[in-house]
């Protein structure tokens, strides 16, 4: 048997997530459902998204369909004729059911117990990016937010049937969502549980479908949500708006949205959880003599106490100025470093004040620049003077 390609049958791509299979099996779903598209081969498409969508739409068998193909493990040596998805050959285990499970799948008999195709489901999660700036991480803000997701339809609230009118039990499957297939096989008759051909595994016939949502029971809407952002909010950090993804199924509740926080850097500070960091310039006149700084902090300016002495990359602590921590335990610090600035163009009347300097100092000048200014950088930034 050649080997089907599921992920090219839905236009998805091999390392794609579930909820976007999901969203694609929907949308093509609807495109060639035989109730509206009249096209000769659009039963057959149907046909063939649905089958795709049974196997990659579920965890497992996309995972056993990733190692094996359509053709299933028995080119691995196992069993032949069936689904190829429940785990036989290629050293692969049976899972947590046992021998009742498995042959419940290859033979549709056994113990095991079957899902309720019309059990209430939750709908699937979503996700958001948004993004903030930098002061907006640090202090958080309340926001509103949309975007497109599927909801119950508004009609049919739901059901998929046309109003007045309400689905019925399957007549081919009665309920279970599922059929037994009997095939002939090199070993004999093989007998596998597929899903139904009628109700495509709900277990409902829907005669009268709803005019707004075809029988899907959901429908597009643009959906909008306030937000309220936490102070201290980090790059790459998540939270979770409950109920505010996709539409469940048969009842069942809205799926959650998780919003994905983008912080822009800034230009002045950086961050490390609730410590800031900033550094400043300082002259070596400041350095040497001390001064009383204003400083920038994600709150305002402060005063910083520059004692005289104070060397290049000495980091000064302003305690509680830093960002807010998320889990509500008061403000980080920030840190202030300082960095001693040697000036490159000096007028005459510095030039003589560095060097009475120089000679307070017991410096043995030169009368070149260059030693002077070597000189002058040693001595400011800390470095050794040569004598």
């Amino acid at each position: 048997m050649a080997d089907k390609d599921y992920y090219e049958t839905l236009g998805v791509s091999r390392d794609a997530s579930q909820d976007e299979i999901k969203r694609a099996y929907r949308k093509l779903s609807k495109k060639y459902h035989p109730d509206l598209n009249k096209a000769p081969d659009a039963e057959q498409k149907f046909k063939d998204i649905s089958e795709a969508y049974e196997v990659i739409g579920d965890a497992d068998k996309r995972a056993q369909y990733d190692q094996y193909g359509s053709a299933g493990p028995q080119q691995q040596g196992g069993f032949g004729g069936g689904q190829g998805f429940g785990g036989f050959g290629g050293g692969q285990s049976f899972g947590g059911g046992g021998f009742d499970d498995i042959f419940s799948q290859f033979f549709g008999g056994g113990g095991g117990q079957q899902a309720n195709p019309n059990a209430p489901r939750q709908g699937s999660d979503l996700q958001y990016q948004m993004d903030l700036k930098f002061e907006e991480a640090v202090f958080g803000k309340e926001t509103t937010i949309s975007y497109t997701r599927e909801s119950t339809c508004h009609t049919c609230n739901g059901t998929g049937a046309k109003p007045g009118t309400t689905p019925e039990t399957c007549h081919k499957c009665h309920g279970s969502g599922y059929v037994q297939v009997v095939r002939q096989t090199p070993l004999g008759r093989m007998q596998s549980r597929e899903v139904c051909d009628v109700c495509h595994g709900t277990g409902k016939e829907i005669k009268e479908k709803c005019p707004t949502c075809h029988g899907s029971g959901h429908e597009e809407e643009r959906h909008s949500v306030k937000v309220k952002v936490p102070a201290g909010v980090e790059d790459g950090q998540q939270m979770r708006l409950s109920e505010q993804g996709e539409a469940g199924e048969n009842g069942g509740p809205y799926g959650d949205l998780f919003i994905v926080f983008r912080v822009a850097p800034s230009n002045k500070f950086e961050r490390d959880g609730a410590e800031i960091y900033l550094e400043v310039p300082i002259s070596f006149v400041q350095a040497a003599l001390g001064d009383e700084l204003q400083v920038e902090t994600v709150s305002g300016k402060v005063k910083l106490k520059v004692p005289a002495g104070t060397q290049t990359n000495t980091t000064f602590r302003l305690r509680g100025q830093g960002a807010p921590r998320l889990r509500g335990n008061g403000r980080g610090d920030q840190h202030v470093k300082v960095k001693v600035i040697t000036p490159k163009h000096l007028n005459g009347e510095q030039k003589d004040a560095l060097k009475s300097f120089a000679v307070a100092s017991g410096e043995d000048m030169t009368e070149t620049e260059g030693s002077l200014f070597d000189k002058l950088r040693d001595t400011f930034n800390g470095g050794k003077r040569k004598k």
